[in-house]
């Protein structure tokens, strides 16, 4: 069976979406998008996990037996998140201070494990590593926008430092949105964090009603389970059950 690569995409960036589809990383996503360079390099370092863990798990899906699956599973990641870790410690030092502990808690993302359970372990390697590359990818959009949005509320800037933490390469990201901002510093703390993600989730929430025909009036009849327990079908019409 040939495998719809452009259904994964689009499963991993919007439909199931690690944060706007199953709010799963919710830890990480508050505690370090105060500015969105520390989410785009906390996303880069959670992808880099996620597609070898989907490559590794999808690998040795046939040898790992299903009763030692799971730890099997987390001590793959766990290896993963510790070779991300020293490599961001020798190469971006700054960064690797500025997000701390949250990159060796790379290993407690359920995303990370429920990926690898439910698609890695049962699909090819190549399928599993592009699972992973689009899961990562709209992990970090998901990152950059919250982080881009407290950001700006918060201080006027935006991927402010972003030389300094992920390089001289990214000096070209920084921008200053607002000049002479004084600052909202409700935004920069956790607090900021839930309000923007509630409004994050409810544009999306909207979005995805727009993008779909209203399906109100031609739906197929309903089965409905009346008091009694008897199947019947319901007409959206006339609201009959005949």
């Amino acid at each position: 069976m040939a495998m719809d690569y452009a259904a994964i995409a689009r499963n991993g960036l919007w439909d199931n979406n690690v944060v706007f589809g199953q709010l799963l990383a919710l830890c990480p996503l508050l505690a370090v998008t105060g500015t969105a360079t520390n989410g785009l390099g906390m996303g880069l370092a959670s992808t880099a996990v996620m597609v070898g863990a989907g490559l590794a798990v999808s690998v040795l899906r046939k040898v790992i037996t299903p009763q030692i699956r799971i730890p099997a599973f987390v001590l793959l990641i766990a290896c993963l998140v510790t070779v991300v870790d020293l490599a961001l410690n020798a190469w971006l030092h700054d960064l690797h201070k500025g997000l701390g502990l949250f990159i060796p808690l790379i290993v407690t993302n359920c995303a990370i494990l429920g990926r690898a359970e439910a698609f890695a372990s049962r699909y090819e390697p190549l399928a599993a590593t592009a699972d992973g590359l689009m899961m990562g990818i709209g992990f970090t959009v998901a990152l950059v926008a919250l982080g881009g949005v407290r950001e700006i509320l918060g201080s006027g800037t935006l991927f402010a430092d972003a030389a300094v933490l992920l390089g001289p390469g990214f000096g070209f990201l920084e921008r200053t949105v607002i000049p002479d901002y004084q600052g909202f510093l409700l935004m920069i703390l956790p607090p900021g964090g839930f309000i923007a993600l509630g409004f994050l989730l409810a544009l999306k929430a909207l979005a995805d009603r727009r993008s779909r025909p209203d399906e109100t009036a031609s739906a197929a009849p309903e089965k409905v389970f009346t008091a009694a327990g008897v199947l019947t079908r319901q007409t959206p019409e006339s609201g009959e059950t005949p």
